[in-house]
């Protein structure tokens, strides 16, 4: 599945639009017309008539070639500087195997991709690129008959661009949290048919940002399909629609949520309904460690356990001032979720337990519940509010990140875009660089042999 395996997806994991991806119904109309122009050659007899005046000065005899069932050498590289996190490759394979090939004069398809000699890293290698065009590092490379696989190389570089700049920006999330939980919310902002590949380049980014800094961070999705390909599962608890639906009341909908699921959900109360982030905190802590402490005593320790609250959100929208910041500091700097917030949420949520009327032997066990509740955050957070808040100190103990990840920016540096180009063609069987100018064949020495994928 990744470089930390050894392993490749099945083809059967992403679901292809085989018979559409064949006619070239994915690429850009300009490979379809090529193929259809070599085809034709390949059928007339076609025999290359120019000249070559990049081979003419080595001595190469380009009479008679065959361009109809011209072989070529194709690399496929990134352009994110100054690295970026591969991902995408076996499904750019996987498009490779089950559509390279052509239909004969019946209309059947005839599958040549064993007539390729196909070359790979695997997801979650690093590239690099210096932003000089003529030394890339190839993450993929191809040996055979171009027009079998020419139309090919749009649904291919998709695969690669798109999985490739979410992993890295994932990744640049990471590295800016500094090792805290990142969740991966960004399901809401683009089509569905995407989660499937966004949530297995956010967990390759995560297994390499472990690999890199020695952690166990969890890939935290939120939806089932974003763990389909690598066999994770959604999580999440309550939404501010929740919370409308029991009329407001905060605690409530915590204490109903703890009642119905399975404890192996955290239990996350959703605290800014009410732009009161503090004051609904205390409320659903006091009600829910008052409903723990009845289920102790009572005996159902088991029971008690769905009332230990994982941690609070503070979701507040950028446009808010939370009613605890609202006296203090500048408007303009203190909407949203925002430090002087994450403080003040932090005591309160520490000394909640002072505030109760306990029995003097629960007072230790209070105050050990609150100071287990973690504060996760969302709303607007990328790699530098990320940033600022670590290196202020701010509580926050996990980030929910959700539009930042599929950032395409060439000013923020999330542009990642790849490039695959003809660089060598095969004359009377033997093979001579040939690539536009600015542009040569590389290495890398991360690239491996291919046969089929499983199936």
């Amino acid at each position: 599945m990744s470089v930390f395996d050894g392993k490749r997806l099945p083809v059967s994991t992403f679901k292809l639009d085989v018979e559409r991806m064949r006619r070239g119904w994915y690429s850009d109309k300009y490979f379809y017309n090529i193929v259809a122009l070599l085809a034709e050659l390949a059928r007339q007899g076609y025999r290359f008539g120019g000249s070559c005046p990049d081979l003419s000065d080595i001595g190469v005899d380009v009479s008679n070639v065959d361009i109809g069932n011209i072989e070529v050498e194709m690399q496929w590289f990134p352009r994110r500087q100054p690295m970026c996190i591969v991902v995408g490759v076996d499904k750019a394979l996987a498009i490779l195997q089950t559509c390279t090939g052509y239909f004969n004069e019946h209309g059947e398809w005839v599958d040549t991709f064993e007539n390729l000699e196909v070359l790979a890293v695997h997801d979650g290698n690093i590239a690099t690129y210096s932003g000089d065009p003529m030394q890339v590092q190839p993450v993929l490379k191809v040996r055979g008959r171009y027009r079998d696989f020419a139309i090919l190389e749009t649904p291919t570089l998709g695969a690669l661009t798109r999985g490739s700049r979410i992993a890295t920006n994932v990744y640049q999330v990471l590295e800016a949290a500094r090792g805290k939980d990142v969740l991966f919310f960004p399901a809401r902002f683009d089509a569905h048919e995407v989660q499937a590949g966004d949530g297995y380049a956010y967990h390759i980014a995560v297994q390499v940002y472990n690999a890199h800094h020695g952690r166990t961070n969890p890939s935290l999705v939120s939806t089932d399909e974003q763990g389909d390909w690598w066999g994770g599962a959604g999580g999440g608890t309550v939404a501010h629609a929740a919370i409308a639906c029991f009329l407001g009341d905060t605690a409530e909908t915590m204490l109903a949520f703890a009642a119905v699921l399975p404890p192996s959900i955290p239990r996350i109360a959703l605290v800014d309904f009410h732009n009161n982030c503090l004051g609904d905190t205390l409320t659903v802590m006091e009600r829910m460690f008052s409903r723990y402490m009845q289920l102790i005593e009572a005996g159902k320790v088991e029971e008690a356990q769905r009332y230990v609250l994982y941690g609070v959100r503070p979701d507040t929208g950028g446009n808010m001032r939370d009613v605890s910041v609202a006296p203090l500091g500048d408007p303009r700097l203190d909407n949203g979720v925002n430090p002087r917030l994450c403080f003040a949420l932090r005591a309160a949520i520490d000394t909640a337990f002072e505030a109760w009327d306990l029995p003097t032997r629960w007072v230790d066990r209070a105050r050990e519940w609150c100071h287990r509740v973690k504060i996760i955050v969302s709303g607007g957070f990328n790699p530098q509010r990320i940033r600022a808040f670590e290196e202020m100190h701010v509580p926050v103990d996990a980030y929910g990140v959700g539009s930042a990840l599929f950032s395409n920016c060439a000013e923020c540096g999330t542009t990642n875009d790849y490039t695959a180009d003809v660089v060598r063609v095969r004359i009377h069987g033997k093979w001579y660089p040939m690539a536009k100018k600015g542009r040569q064949a590389c290495d890398n020495p991360d690239l491996q042999p291919v046969d089929r994928l499983p199936s």
